[in-house]
């Protein structure tokens, strides 16, 4: 008996080695490299001597620092909520569709996502282009003139949240169809013979059954735009005049433009207390909405 749960221990030790030995080496000693580094004045490569909480000090007293974090949080409210009442909204109509008609939506919606950034970048830098872009006659329209919209700092954070949304959002509505499908058609067959409306079934079925998978991808929607940095990067480089400038893009400085290591990873250390701080904030609002 000894022997055979000592095989099953060992069966088990081996079956999660391997997802052990990859999570020490690609999350955790990088996570622990990065909080001893920021206690250094190290380069990008190489040791540095300790100089204890100088580059918090540093950071702290930096206007940069703060700029970019308001510009993270910034770009947070302008996508994540409506990125997921978008593709929420999407799913909604999506799902009352039938055979190839819903496939081929579904495929429009999602190819956005499979596009590499370059590309992505590329495409709307000639859509919203001043002298040629096919959406500057819309601008036109509306606010009386053409403008460069990546070159205006009061445009250029909301384009590039626009740009994330149409790029990221298939995902959030193939989650959305998937949870909607999930829910019986009896709820709403009965609900209608109880004479209720659209919007009352939509409040008292849909939405409750729909909550887990809001949650989730508000969770998700929240981590990922809080890493901004390659729309950022490949379309405002920051610009104007740092209206754009995020965390992700301060630590890409101070680190390869500067070789400033130990810096770069207080930075990197501060946007990641703040992920994880934001990330366990919005569980516990989301738990307790659940309730």
């Amino acid at each position: 008996m000894r022997l055979k749960s000592r095989n099953r221990t060992v069966t088990a030790l081996l079956l999660i080695a391997p997802f052990v030995i990859c999570y020490l080496v690609v999350f955790a000693y990088p996570v622990y490299k990065m909080f001893a580094m920021s206690f250094t004045n190290a380069p990008l490569i190489g040791e540095g001597e300790w100089i204890g909480l100088d580059n918090y000090i540093r950071m702290f007293e930096h206007k940069l620092f703060y700029t970019s974090v308001y510009n993270t949080l910034y770009f947070v409210l302008l996508t994540v909520v409506p990125n997921t009442l978008i593709g929420l909204g999407i799913a909604m109509m999506v799902v009352r569709l039938k055979g190839w008609i819903q496939a081929g939506i579904l495929v429009l919606f999602f190819m956005p996502y499979i596009l590499p950034v370059t590309v992505v970048t590329q495409i709307w830098q000639w859509v919203l282009d001043q002298q040629f872009g096919v959406a500057q006659p819309l601008i036109e329209a509306i606010i009386g003139r053409r403008i460069s919209v990546f070159r205006d700092p009061v445009w250029a954070m909301p384009m590039v949240a626009l740009v994330t949304i149409w790029w990221t959002n298939g995902f959030n509505v193939l989650l959305f169809i998937s949870a909607l499908r999930n829910i019986p058609d009896d709820y709403y067959e009965a609900a209608s013979l109880d004479g209720a409306s659209r919007l009352q079934q939509f409040r008292r079925i849909t939405w409750p059954l729909l909550w887990p998978v809001t949650a989730l991808v508000l969770t998700l929607q929240l981590i990922l735009q809080l890493k901004i940095f390659d729309q950022i990067y490949l379309m405002t480089q920051g610009g104007p005049f740092n209206s754009t400038y995020v965390l992700l893009q301060l630590v890409y400085r101070e680190a390869f433009g500067r070789n400033q290591g130990g810096y770069a990873s207080a930075v990197a250390v501060a946007l990641f207390v703040i992920i994880v701080a934001v990330s366990v904030l919005q569980y516990q609002l989301l738990k307790a909405r659940g309730k």
